[in-house]
């Protein structure tokens, strides 16, 4: 099946979204791409694609992009070529973990890099379901931040970015509480060199996202499934590429970017953007009362009435009705953009509670040997206004 993936309209959007602000800052960006050596890890999801693009087709000194994703590094490889050609002339991949002995080697070997850009991420709120994945998500979202971190500070490079989430703003499950310690680790007072960051809402169709799931719900031939009582903000993965190359380039130190709230980008729900998707696919849904009903008409290619969709009121252990970029607590500040906004982040924690975390964070990583509710306990003491919603429920255990 051929879908058609027009992300605006499916957004109910009329243009892209940082039009202005590429225009504003389109030489310096030019110029500072043109003249430095980045190095994206976690290249190979969606969003690290999109800023390496981003930084590709304006002819980088140097672009490497890390994942232990192999496949997704081929697919960058076929995507850079087939849309910009050979721009950026040292230009490569590496299947690495960006927290290995190996990383380490390789760093001694490539670097130094200008700019440090660090992607990678567990973003998945179902992760959260079991010690093994709670273990990963500290050590990704946390401890190899940090370490890489330490990494570009060694090579006094000129910017360490590193990708928070809208999930940040008043945590209400482990996924937005290891972004939040993220923000808090290496956001101090005073850093070794300048740390920026941004936060911004659902990436549409990004891989693994609940909107990427409808695409192949279509092309698997299966049931849709979605909560009828949430509502995200939704923007592309250029946008999203491009936030991050303004938060390394332009941002300030301790400064977070994230969207403008207000024209383009607004809360929708998922049963809004399930009628665009199958609507844009010539389709409409069929809407069922239960995942037998769904499932029922897939096995019998029943699908003269429309596409299966079950919705379900959420009952799932960390779903917030609606994402924020702020919390209360943050003052929102005047930049020097039309279309995104920015706060400037503090840590409240002195280095001594930081330092007395991180090694709480090792010891979760190392032994899995406290229970999910202890690892709640200590991000709660950790993290001011961090309400955890906990019920029976993890969304793996949704159709």
């Amino acid at each position: 099946m051929l879908l058609n993936l027009d992300v605006l309209k499916i957004l109910e959007r009329s243009n892209p979204l940082l039009i202005n602000d590429l225009e504003k800052h389109a030489q310096f960006i030019e110029e500072t791409v043109n003249d430095s050596r980045f190095l994206v890890i976690g290249a190979g999801g969606s969003i690290g694609s999109a800023v390496c693009k981003e930084i590709f087709k304006r002819n980088a000194k140097t672009l490497h992009a890390i994942d232990l994703n192999e496949n997704g590094l081929a697919e960058l490889v076929r995507d850079i070529r087939s849309s910009f050609g050979y721009k950026t002339e040292d230009f490569d991949t590496f299947s690495l973990d960006c927290g290995s002995l190996l990383f380490k080697h390789f760093l001694e070997e490539s670097g130094p890099y200008d700019y440090i850009l660090n992607l990678s991420a567990m973003k998945h709120v179902r992760s959260e379901s079991n010690i093994f994945n709670i273990s990963r998500m500290v050590k990704t979202n946390i401890l190899n931040a940090i370490e890489n971190y330490s990494q570009a500070c060694s090579m006094d490079a000129a910017k360490y970015f590193c990708v928070s989430s809208d999930k940040a703003a008043n945590p209400a499950n482990l996924m937005g509480a290891t972004k939040k310690a993220m923000e808090i680790c290496l956001m101090r007072e005073y850093t070794d060199i300048p740390i920026s960051s941004a936060r911004f809402a659902n990436v549409a169709f990004s891989n693994g996202s609940l909107l990427d799931g409808f695409k192949y719900r279509l092309i698997k031939g299966q049931p849709i499934s979605l909560p009828k009582d949430i509502k995200r903000f939704f923007i592309t993965e250029e946008e999203a590429g491009q936030i991050c190359l303004f938060s390394t380039l332009l941002g300030k130190s301790n400064e977070v970017l994230f969207p403008n709230d207000d024209k383009e980008i607004k809360l929708t729900s998922f049963v809004q953007i399930i009628e665009n998707f199958l609507h844009y696919n010539n389709l409409k849904p069929r809407f069922c009362n239960s995942e037998n009903e769904a499932r029922e008409i897939c096995k019998k290619n029943d699908f003269a009435d429309g596409w299966p969709v079950y919705i379900f009121e959420s009952d799932t252990t960390g779903e917030k009705p609606f994402e924020e970029f702020y919390s209360q607590k943050e003052e929102v500040l005047k930049n020097n953009f039309d279309n995104l906004s920015s706060v400037y982040y503090s840590s409240n924690k002195n280095d001594l509670e930081i330092n007395e975390f991180i090694k709480q964070m090792e010891h979760i990583y190392k032994s899995q040997s406290l229970t999910r509710l202890e690892i709640i306990k200590i991000f709660s003491d950790f993290i001011d206004g961090f309400q955890h919603i906990e019920k029976d429920k993890f969304l793996n255990q949704r159709m």
